[in-house]
């Protein structure tokens, strides 16, 4: 018997069926306000191999570099590092998920409501996800059907140490791409719920997630855990002893339907940074010219050069 609504929403702080409206309400204030510091880009198309990669040129990452640039300053000359999630800005809350996470804006966003679902307490990027880290993702899930993400360490793209998972909505383009992967994971032939994509020659391992609508954050969580487990073990990356800490970088999708682990061997190619997004399918270059160098490279190859063989 699924467990009732009620008796597993009692686990959580937000009210059900509010994270869309509260999320869209305080997008449109902290526009306003300008504590959001949206980014703006231009986009094209690149199909290859059953993927239609959504590349980017980014318009104003200037100020995004200059905000890290100036974190980093203030943390050589004060000695002390500085948390941009602890305190949050109060003007990019969007709410408290659980006893043990919140809900807030990415400042600096590419695509409109944004998600971080952060820990409340400090916790490290390079941490191993746990329970209630699935079990704050999957709340959000529920009321946004969307793609969460993970950067597990530097070299996989990750900008903070505070740890924190996101969410973005689909589609990733209205009326053009609603998830790049779709036609490439629509072919995988999972066997055990596990599976590869033809189109990634580089290590990487999929799993399929059956789910339902209506399973608690609670028991959802539990199956993500452990296929998240199965999956670092699939890509070679052995938790062992450890426990805690991750045994190497590494990237994490998910949707409603599955779950995506990449293990990184560095953050960037010919100067190409690569976070998880670039394994969903979605790429960011700072110019023409970096998208010039992307199609001659192609997509799966510059992938293929931040991964490992």
């Amino acid at each position: 018997m699924e467990e009732s609504a009620t008796k597993w929403n009692a686990d959580f702080m937000l009210q059900s069926d509010t994270l869309w409206s509260k999320t869209a309400q305080k997008t449109k204030s902290a526009r306003e306000c300008g504590a959001l510091k949206s980014i703006e880009t231009e986009y094209h198309i690149i199909e290859q191999d059953d993927i239609s990669f959504v590349v980017r040129t980014l318009g104003n990452i200037a100020r995004k570099e200059q905000a890290r640039k100036q974190q980093k300053q203030q943390e050589n000359k004060t000695g002390k590092r500085i948390d941009p999630f602890l305190p949050y800005e109060p003007d990019l809350f969007v709410g408290d998920i659980s006893q043990t996470h919140i809900c807030l804006l990415n400042k600096f966003n590419v695509v409109d409501n944004h998600l971080l679902i952060v820990t409340r307490a400090f916790r490290e990027q390079t941490d191993l996800l746990n329970l209630q880290d699935f079990n704050a993702l999957w709340f959000c899930m529920q009321e946004i059907d969307g793609l969460a993400f993970f950067n597990g360490g530097k070299a996989a793209g990750a900008s903070q140490r505070h740890k924190h998972l996101q969410l973005i909505p689909l589609p990733f383009l209205a009326d053009v791409v609603h998830l790049p992967l779709e036609k490439a994971i629509a072919k995988i032939d999972f066997k055990n719920s596990l599976g590869t994509l033809a189109s990634f020659s580089f290590r990487h391992a999929i799993a399929s997630l059956d789910l339902s609508p209506h399973d608690s954050p609670t028991k959802a969580a539990q199956i993500m855990l452990k296929q998240y487990y199965n999956l670092l073990n699939q890509v070679g990356l052995d938790i062992g002893s450890q426990a805690n800490k991750q045994p190497g970088a590494y990237n994490f999708l998910a949707t409603r339907d599955w779950m995506l682990v990449v293990p990184r061997s560095q953050e960037s190619y010919q100067n190409i940074s690569i976070n998880s997004l670039g394994f969903a399918g979605s790429l960011f270059v700072r110019d023409r010219a970096s998208l010039k160098l992307l199609k001659e490279l192609t997509p799966l190859k510059l992938l293929s050069n931040v991964a490992f063989t």
